[in-house]
C-alpha cells in the first residue's frame, strides 16, 4: 500500500472551491455570526480534554462541505490506513513512517516494549540515586547533546512539563558554537552529571563535535572509566559508540522507520524520562495515542486535525496567506512553535510532487509565533492593523497548575479578547482617528484543553503531527523525506577543508573545481586572512 498520487488541482473539489472563494472572497466573520444562529455548533469539533472553535475563520457550511470533499478525493482515507498499517509511505527513501506505533500500546512492536523498558530500568536509577558517577556521587544534571529532532523535541517536552520535573537539572547542547558548549559546561559538576549523545549514525557534525569537546572536558578531572558511569547514546551505531567509551548497556536504540522530527517518542525521549519519570512520559505516549485514534476513527467534518489542516489549505491556496501563526497561553510552551517549525516546514517545504513532477500551486505554509500575553505586545499589531492575512491559531488550558486563579482568568481573558478583536475590529463604533480603526475580519481557531497534563501535551504534539500530515497528502507531496538539507551539509565539508587548510589566503579565488562562486571565495579569504 502506497499514498495515492492526487494532483489536488484536478479534482473536481478544488474547481468547486475556487469558484466558492469568488463568491466569499468579500466576506465579513461579523456578518457570518449574524446570519447563521448555530454557527458555533457547526464550526466547532471535540474530542478528550480538547475543544476546537473554528467558527472564526472565513469558511461557510458550504465551503466546509467543498474542503471535506477535497479530502476524499486526493483518497485521505486510504493515506491515512497506509501510515498507520506500517506501509512504506516515506518513497524517496524506500522507509515506513512508524511514529505511531511507538505509543501504540494496544499493540507495541516487541522491540519498542523492550526499549520502554530499558528506559523505565534506567531513568529509574539515576532519578532515585541508585545510580553513582565516579566519585560514588549521585547524578544532579543532565545534558542532552543532539540537534534537529534529537533535541528541538525533548528540550520543547522538557520545558513543557516544567510543573511534573524532579530534582534532575537538564541542558540541552545542539549548536557546534562552540561558545556555547563551553556556556553550558562551566559550572556543571562532573562527577555529577550525565550527558545524553542522541545520534542514530553518531556521525552528525555537529553532535559529534560537541560530544568529543564534552568528552576532552569531561578528561581534564575525571579517570577515562568513569565515561560508563557519565555518558549514555541513542544510536543505531553500536561501534561508534563503543569506540567513543560509552557502555553498551547505556546504548539506546533509534529505528529507520521513525524520522528524526517524530522522534521524541522513542528512546531519543530518554531527557524527558530523565527530567519528568518514566511514568509521565508514558502518560505523554498515551495523550499521543489517543489522538491518533480521534484522527483514525473520527468522520472529517469532526475530526481536530483533518479539519485544522482543511482550513489552512484554503487560506494558503485560496486566499494567498503564506504564514501562519501560533500562540499558545502558556509560558511552558515557550518552545513549541520552534518545534512546529521544524515538523512543519521541514515536512511540507516541497515542491516536486508524488509523482516527481513541479508543482502549480502553494505547499507549505511558514509557521510562527510566541506565547500570550508576550506576543500581544510584540508582534500583534502586525496581525491586527498591518496589510497581510496571518490565520492564527490560540491555543490556551483552561485550569492552571499552581492555583494562581486571578493569573488564570486575565490570561484566558486575554486569549478570548484577541480571538475576537481580531474578528470583530472596530465595526459598528464611531471612531474619529483612522489610526484607530480596525478592519477585524481576521481569520483564527481557539483550541481550549483542559489542562497541560503530559498526556494532553502528547495529545496537542500529536494533533500537529497528524495536521501537517493531511496538508501533504492533499498537496500531493512526500512530507516525510528532508532532502533540503543534504546539500547544505555536502558543500560545507569543502568549505571547512578550506578554512583548515594552510593555503595562503591570498591565492583563494574562484574555482570551479571546488564549486566555489565569487561571494564564498571572498568570505573564505577574509575568514582565513
Amino acid at each position: 500500500m502506497s499514498l495515492p498520487k492526487i494532483n489536488p488541482t484536478k479534482t473536481a473539489a478544488w474547481q468547486a472551491l475556487s469558484r466558492q472563494f469568488e463568491v466569499q472572497k468579500d466576506l465579513a466573520l461579523q456578518d457570518l455570526f449574524l446570519q447563521e444562529p448555530s454557527r458555533m455548533e457547526q464550526f466547532s469539533a471535540q474530542t478528550e480534554g480538547f475543544y476546537l472553535d473554528y467558527s472564526k475563520n472565513l469558511i461557510t457550511a458550504e465551503t466546509k462541505e467543498i474542503l471535506v470533499r477535497l479530502a476524499q478525493e486526493v483518497r485521505l482515507k486510504d493515506a491515512i490506513d497506509a501510515q498507520f498499517s506500517g506501509a512504506i509511505i516515506n518513497e524517496t527513501e524506500q522507509r515506513a513512517v512508524g511514529h505511531t506505533a511507538l505509543r501504540n500500546f494496544g499493540a507495541l512492536p516487541e522491540e519498542v516494549a523492550v526499549a520502554l523498558e530499558r528506559i523505565k530500568s534506567f531513568t529509574g536509577q539515576v532519578i532515585s540515586g541508585q545510580w553513582k558517577g565516579y566519585s560514588g556521587k549521585p547524578i544532579t544534571h543532565v545534558v542532552n547533546v543532539g540537534i534537529g529532532g534529537s533535541d528541538l523535541g525533548p528540550d520543547m517536552v522538557c520545558e513543557a512539563l516544567g510543573y511534573y520535573q524532579n530534582h534532575l537539572k537538564l541542558r540541552f547542547v545542539s549548536n557546534v558554537d562552540g561558545d556555547h558548549v563551553m556556556h553550558q559546561l562551566k559550572d556543571l559538576p562532573r562527577d555529577q552529571t550525565l550527558f545524553v549523545i542522541v545520534s542514530k549514525t553518531f556521525t552528525t557534525q555537529e553532535t559529534l563535535t560537541n560530544a568529543q569537546t564534552i568528552r576532552q572536558w569531561f578528561l581534564e578531572e575525571a579517570p577515562e572509566s568513569g565515561i560508563a558511569q557519565h555518558f549514555a547514546a541513542v544510536s543505531t551505531n553500536l561501534e561508534a559508540v563503543a569506540a567513543f567509551g560509552i557502555d553498551s548497556d547505556q546504548v539506546f536504540p533509534m529505528w529507520d522507520w521513525v524520522g528524526g522530527r517524530f522522534s521524541l517518542w522513542s528512546a531519543v525521549g530518554l531527557s524527558i524520562a530523565l527530567s519528568v519519570g518514566y511514568d509521565h512520559f508514558e502518560s505523554l505516549l498515551k495523550g499521543a495515542q489517543d489522538m491518533d485514534q480521534h484522527f483514525a476513527k473520527t468522520p472529517f467534518e469532526d475530526n481536530l486535525p483533518v479539519l485544522m489542516a482543511l482550513i489552512s489549505v484554503w487560506y494558503n491556496n485560496f486566499y494567498h496567506a503564506e504564514s501562519e501563526c501560533v500562540v499558545p497561553y502558556s509560558q511552558y510552551l515557550n518552545k513549541f512553535v520552534a518545534y512546529l517549525q521544524q515538523g512543519i516546514m521541514e515536512s511540507n517545504g516541497k515542491y516536486v510532487d508524488r509523482n516527481g513532477e513541479e508543482v502549480d500551486y502553494q505547499t507549505g505554509t511558514i509557521v510562527w509565533g510566541s506565547t500570550g500575553t508576550n506576543a500581544q505586545h510584540a508582534f500583534f499589531q502586525l496581525i491586527h492593523q498591518g496589510t497581510k492575512l496571518i490565520p492564527a491559531d490560540f491555543i490556551a488550558f483552561k485550569e492552571c497548575l499552581y492555583g494562581q486563579q486571578d493569573h488564570q482568568n486575565k490570561l484566558l481573558a486575554n486569549c478570548i479578547a484577541q480571538t475576537q478583536a481580531l474578528m470583530s475590529g472596530t465595526k459598528g463604533q464611531a471612531i474619529e482617528s483612522p489610526y484607530r480603526v480596525f478592519a477585524g475580519n481576521k481569520p483564527t481557531n481557539t483550541l481550549l484543553i483542559d489542562k497541560l497534563t503530559p498526556e494532553r501535551l502528547g495529545g496537542l504534539i500529536a494533533l500537529y503531527e497528524h495536521k501537517l500530515f493531511v496538508q501533504g497528502v492533499i498537496w500531493n507531496i512526500f512530507s516525510y523525506d528532508q532532502w533540503g538539507v543534504e546539500l547544505g551539509k555536502k558543500l560545507a565539508v569543502n568549505v571547512l577543508n578550506t578554512i583548515e587548510s594552510s593555503d595562503d589566503s591570498s591565492k583563494l579565488k574562484f574555482d570551479k573545481a571546488q564549486e566555489f562562486d565569487a561571494s564564498t571565495a571572498e568570505l573564505l579569504r577574509r575568514i582565513k586572512q
